[in-house]
This record gives structure tokens, sequence and C-alpha cells, in this order.
């Protein structure tokens, strides 16, 4: 049997544009995504005002998006 937490991914807290890039998607409809998910955005600390997302809301919308993520550490 394969051990789940080998399989998750980690992610950083990035900004709307960056993950906009990262789903393909113009920044316009990265803040519609995240209007319509506000409620389950909002135990991430999500504002709307904010242009960083926390690690927490980075996930919960590639997860529900389905947008792949480049999680490597720049050095």
């Amino acid at each position: 049997m394969n051990d789940s937490s080998a399989n998750k991914q980690s992610y950083k807290a990035m900004y709307k544009c960056e993950l906009a890039r990262s789903a393909g998607v113009s920044l316009t409809t990265m803040r519609r995504w995240c209007r319509e998910n506000h409620a389950q955005l909002l135990p991430f600390g999500y504002h709307p005002s904010d242009k960083l997302l926390s690690p927490g809301a980075v996930q919960y919308l590639c997860e529900k998006y389905i947008i792949e993520v480049d999680t490597k550490k720049e050095t």
C-alpha cells in the first residue's frame, strides 16, 4: 500500500497573477474564481483585496480547478 503523505504536494503562497499564469487563465478569471469560492477561502485568511494567496488558499484552488504549480523552492 502506498503512503499517501509521500504523494502530497506542498504548496507555497503565491500571487494571484502567478496562480493565474500557472492555470492558463487571465487575472480576471482568477479573481472570479476567488470571488465564487470566497466562503471556502476565508478559513485560509483570504481577503478579496489581497494580492498574495496563502498556501492553504493556493492548495484549495489548485485542487478545485486542477491547476499544476511548480512547488520546488528557488535557491
